[in-house]
Protein backbone atom coordinates (compact mmCIF):
# COMPACT_ATOMS: atom_id res chain seq x y z
CA UNK A 1 0.00 0.00 0.00
CA UNK A 2 1.20 3.51 -0.93
CA UNK A 3 0.21 6.71 -0.15
CA UNK A 4 0.16 9.58 -2.42
CA UNK A 5 -0.58 13.04 -0.81
CA UNK A 6 -2.60 15.15 -3.44
CA UNK A 7 -1.77 18.77 -3.15
CA UNK A 8 -4.02 21.78 -4.67
CA UNK A 9 -2.00 25.20 -5.60
CA UNK A 10 -3.55 28.29 -6.98
CA UNK A 11 -0.31 28.47 -9.26
CA UNK A 12 0.80 24.89 -9.88
CA UNK A 13 3.38 24.85 -12.33
CA UNK A 14 5.13 27.67 -10.16
CA UNK A 15 4.49 25.58 -7.25
CA UNK A 16 6.19 22.74 -8.87
CA UNK A 17 9.06 24.90 -9.96
CA UNK A 18 9.29 25.95 -6.25
CA UNK A 19 9.36 22.45 -4.50
CA UNK A 20 11.79 20.96 -6.81
CA UNK A 21 14.23 23.90 -6.07
CA UNK A 22 13.72 24.47 -2.24
CA UNK A 23 12.56 20.90 -0.82
CA UNK A 24 14.57 18.69 -3.60
CA UNK A 25 11.73 16.54 -5.40
CA UNK A 26 12.58 15.41 -9.02
CA UNK A 27 9.59 16.35 -11.45
CA UNK A 28 8.33 13.22 -12.98
CA UNK A 29 5.31 14.80 -15.29
CA UNK A 30 3.82 17.85 -15.82
CA UNK A 31 0.54 18.82 -17.83
CA UNK A 32 -0.07 22.08 -18.54
CA UNK A 33 -3.48 23.02 -21.05
CA UNK A 34 -3.22 25.64 -23.42
CA UNK A 35 -4.13 28.11 -20.57
CA UNK A 36 -1.07 27.42 -18.67
CA UNK A 37 -2.79 25.95 -15.90
CA UNK A 38 -1.61 22.72 -14.28
CA UNK A 39 -3.93 19.82 -14.86
CA UNK A 40 -1.81 17.05 -13.34
CA UNK A 41 1.79 16.71 -11.46
CA UNK A 42 3.99 14.65 -9.99
CA UNK A 43 7.21 15.06 -8.08
CA UNK A 44 9.25 12.17 -7.39
CA UNK A 45 10.27 12.09 -3.25
CA UNK A 46 13.07 10.07 -3.58
CA UNK A 47 10.64 7.19 -1.69
CA UNK A 48 7.28 8.17 -3.09
CA UNK A 49 5.29 10.71 -5.24
CA UNK A 50 3.37 13.66 -4.41
CA UNK A 51 0.53 15.11 -6.81
CA UNK A 52 -0.43 18.25 -7.51
CA UNK A 53 -2.74 20.70 -9.60
CA UNK A 54 -4.61 23.52 -9.52
CA UNK A 55 -8.10 22.51 -9.29
CA UNK A 56 -10.21 25.49 -10.32
CA UNK A 57 -10.08 29.38 -10.38
CA UNK A 58 -12.05 29.10 -7.34
CA UNK A 59 -9.58 27.65 -5.29
CA UNK A 60 -8.01 29.21 -2.39
CA UNK A 61 -4.22 28.10 -0.93
CA UNK A 62 -4.25 28.34 3.10
CA UNK A 63 -2.07 31.12 2.36
CA UNK A 64 -4.45 33.33 0.69
CA UNK A 65 -7.43 31.34 3.25
CA UNK A 66 -5.75 33.13 6.20
CA UNK A 67 -5.52 36.11 4.60
CA UNK A 68 -9.65 36.18 3.64
CA UNK A 69 -10.17 34.67 7.04
CA UNK A 70 -9.25 35.98 10.73
CA UNK A 71 -10.52 32.16 12.21
CA UNK A 72 -8.47 30.85 9.76
CA UNK A 73 -5.75 32.50 10.62
CA UNK A 74 -6.04 31.75 14.28
CA UNK A 75 -5.69 28.39 13.48
CA UNK A 76 -2.49 28.90 11.55
CA UNK A 77 -0.93 30.70 14.60
CA UNK A 78 1.06 27.48 16.03
CA UNK A 79 4.10 26.43 14.34
CA UNK A 80 2.57 23.10 13.83
CA UNK A 81 1.88 21.36 10.80
CA UNK A 82 -1.95 21.72 9.99
CA UNK A 83 -3.05 19.08 7.15
CA UNK A 84 0.35 19.22 5.99
CA UNK A 85 2.68 16.24 4.54
CA UNK A 86 5.50 14.74 6.22
CA UNK A 87 8.73 13.74 3.99
CA UNK A 88 11.84 11.56 5.48
CA UNK A 89 14.86 12.84 4.63
CA UNK A 90 18.64 11.72 5.00
CA UNK A 91 20.15 14.77 6.26
CA UNK A 92 17.69 17.42 8.14
CA UNK A 93 20.38 20.07 8.59
CA UNK A 94 21.54 20.27 5.08
CA UNK A 95 17.64 20.05 3.80
CA UNK A 96 16.85 22.69 6.39
CA UNK A 97 19.65 25.15 4.67
CA UNK A 98 18.37 24.38 1.10
CA UNK A 99 14.89 25.26 2.09
CA UNK A 100 16.06 27.99 3.79
CA UNK A 101 18.07 29.72 0.87
CA UNK A 102 15.10 29.10 -1.78
CA UNK A 103 13.07 31.31 1.04
CA UNK A 104 10.41 29.08 3.02
CA UNK A 105 8.81 30.22 5.26
CA UNK A 106 10.22 28.30 8.46
CA UNK A 107 7.88 27.55 11.25
CA UNK A 108 10.44 25.43 13.62
CA UNK A 109 14.42 25.21 13.60
CA UNK A 110 15.76 21.81 13.39
CA UNK A 111 15.41 19.89 16.77
CA UNK A 112 16.42 16.54 18.18
CA UNK A 113 13.04 14.95 19.93
CA UNK A 114 14.64 12.39 21.75
CA UNK A 115 10.99 10.68 22.53
CA UNK A 116 10.66 9.90 18.94
CA UNK A 117 14.00 9.08 17.90
CA UNK A 118 14.17 11.79 15.25
CA UNK A 119 15.38 15.38 14.44
CA UNK A 120 12.83 17.51 12.69
CA UNK A 121 12.12 20.57 11.39
CA UNK A 122 9.25 22.37 10.13
CA UNK A 123 8.88 24.77 6.65
CA UNK A 124 5.75 26.59 4.83
CA UNK A 125 6.02 26.67 1.09
CA UNK A 126 5.01 29.95 -0.63
CA UNK A 127 1.17 29.04 -0.79
CA UNK A 128 1.02 28.21 2.67
CA UNK A 129 0.73 24.32 2.72
CA UNK A 130 2.82 22.73 5.52
CA UNK A 131 5.58 20.76 5.64
CA UNK A 132 7.55 18.83 8.46
CA UNK A 133 10.95 17.28 7.12
CA UNK A 134 12.58 14.30 9.69
CA UNK A 135 15.51 12.43 9.82
CA UNK A 136 15.38 9.07 11.68
CA UNK A 137 18.62 9.34 14.64
CA UNK A 138 17.78 6.59 17.07
CA UNK A 139 20.52 4.36 17.51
Amino acid sequence: MAVIPMLAYEDGAAAMDWLVAAFGFTERERYVGDDGVLSHGELDTGGGKIMLATPSPDYLSPKRQRELSPDVAKMYEVPYVIDGVLVEVDDVDEHFERATAAGATILSEPEDVADFGVRHYRAEDPEGHRWMFSQDIAT
